[in-house]
């Protein structure tokens, strides 16, 4: 069996999206309360293969690259977390109508270079968020805290009053 195509592919993927997502695992849910509370949303170019609840109206896959195609409308982007996650919020902050939700990492480079400089606003967690399986069950809580990253002012408008636990900042007086 010649299996070329499929070492190729896999190479692609963990180029795109870092290695932790194919050897490890690699989707982990939202959880939903927090998609109802500052959605809806028209794409999201980084879903899940399987989801048991929708993110967005369109949305792509690991095996469609959201990177690579046109993004349109409100952004909901719950990237790969690693080392590429830093290109997707750079495509978020370029988009400029996105909302991310990522590790809450502020000190590092990408976060400062596409969060603190490009973002409207950002949301603190209160605690660990607990990320779903694909089956629909959540799992246990998340590695580091957690923050939401709000990109044009309807979204920083979005995040800051929803009614979740935590703390948001804006970074832009509204105009």
């Amino acid at each position: 069996m010649n299996t070329t195509f499929e070492r190729q592919h896999t190479k692609e993927i963990e180029t795109l999206f870092g290695a932790e997502t194919i050897a490890g695992k690699d989707e982990w849910l939202t959880p939903p309360e927090i998609i109802r509370a500052v959605g809806p949303f028209d794409l999201d170019p980084c879903a899940p293969i399987k989801r048991p609840w929708e993110t967005a109206v369109n949305y792509f896959t690991v095996l469609d690259n959201g990177l690579s195609k046109p993004w349109d409308g409100r952004v909901w982007c719950n990237p790969p977390y690693g080392t590429q996650t830093g290109v997707w919020l750079r495509r978020c902050a370029q988009h400029g109508n996105a909302i991310a939700l990522t590790f809450a990492r502020t000190e590092t480079k990408i976060f400062f270079d596409a969060v603190w400089n490009d973002a409207d606003a950002v949301f603190f967690f209160r605690g660990r968020l607990k990320f779903y399986h694909v089956n629909g069950k959540p799992g246990d809580s998340a590695g580091a805290p957690s923050v939401l990253i709000a990109y044009g002012k309807e979204n920083a408008d979005r995040i800051l009053s929803a009614k979740l636990d935590g703390k948001g900042i804006r970074l832009k007086e509204a105009q």
